[in-house]
């Protein structure tokens, strides 16, 4: 299959290191020497200035779009009705409403759409959902995630500090991770509480957002997101009646990527205690394409799908609501 990518940042040149096999045939991005950077590293690749021109080529069956948040659903919805599959970058919109002239387009022309929540498919995530599904951990309980930047010069000058463009601060960029997850593994939030503020940075947008989510069944995820960590951090915490599980690390700036597992005993006291450690580069990206790629060959509905987008949205939209943002 032939693939185009729209917008050739950080995020669209990873996109285009993972296809999986798949023929990169066009590139877009607004700054076109970015897109003729990325063309020229792949043979065969050609670059455009302006999206439209990639998304409706007859050659192209898959649309990579990895732009600012603001035109997220708007390149979606052209690519879907040229009839192209699409892996729009998390999270997919600004706004849950957003996705819905998508969704309708999608049924519309039989198209997938997959949402890039790329964490699913980190290997210690991989390996805690087979740990879950296997019943070891007994009832899930509650969650515990922290996800946090460390910071760095000038980050209250880029797009992401700019509500128009990106929609919000840090629940809506890193925030929606931990909220994606936490409803991969326990299911929909029927209550949402929280609060978001800005603490450090000169920016119009939160730096900083704390959740409290509670299931149907009065499960609990606590999350809290910060770009004012000082240091990268990722943890994440589930929690069973049997025992525990905790992912740590992405890799990179974020340390070496691990699970662990607690289990307890019949007796309680320390835990029964196993640990793996994925020093080795993360691969989520492929995995998480090849899964697509299955998904059009099946005819399936993508597991990352709109609808979970949407549904990470309107938690994110609520706490905003709710502190005034």
């Amino acid at each position: 299959m032939r693939v185009a990518i729209v917008g050739c940042g950080l995020i669209g040149q990873k996109r285009a290191r993972a296809l999986a096999g798949c023929q990169l045939a066009a590139c877009a991005d607004v700054a076109l020497e970015r897109a003729q950077a990325l063309a020229q590293s792949l043979p065969g690749t050609e670059a455009a200035g302006d999206w439209r021109a990639v998304v409706a080529r007859p050659d192209v069956d898959i649309v990579i779009v990895a732009t600012t948040h603001n035109v997220l659903a708007e390149i979606t919805l052209a690519a879907v009705n040229a009839g192209k599959h699409v892996l729009v970058e998390k999270p997919a919109a600004r706004k849950a409403a957003e996705l819905d002239e998508v969704l309708a387009a999608a049924r519309r022309s039989g198209v997938l759409v997959r949402v890039g929540f790329n964490h699913r498919y980190h290997r210690a995530f991989r390996k805690a959902r087979e740990i879950v599904e296997s019943g070891v951990l007994g009832e899930l309980l509650y969650i515990r995630g922290r996800y946090g930047h460390g910071g760095r010069l000038y980050y209250e000058k880029e797009w992401r500090a700019r509500p128009e463009l990106s929609g919000g601060g840090e629940l809506i960029d890193q925030g929606v991770h931990l909220i994606d997850l936490a409803r991969w593994f326990l299911g929909d939030f029927t209550e949402v509480q929280g609060f978001a503020r800005t603490y450090f940075w000169d920016m119009a947008v939160e730096d900083n957002g704390f959740l409290l989510l509670k299931t149907a069944g009065r499960q609990v995820a606590f999350l809290h997101a910060s770009c004012t960590e000082w240091k990268n951090l990722f943890s994440f915490e589930i929690f069973g009646r049997d025992g525990k599980l905790e992912v740590a690390g992405l890799g990179g700036s974020y340390g070496v990527e691990r699970l662990t597992h607690y289990r307890m005993l019949p007796e309680l006291g320390p835990p029964e205690t196993t640990s793996w450690e994925y020093p080795m580069g993360d691969n989520s990206w492929q995995v998480e394409f090849a899964e697509f790629l299955e998904d059009i060959r099946l005819r399936r509905q993508p597991a990352a799908s709109l609808h979970d987008a949407q549904a990470a949205l309107r938690v994110v939209e609520r706490i905003y609501e709710v502190s005034g943002a």
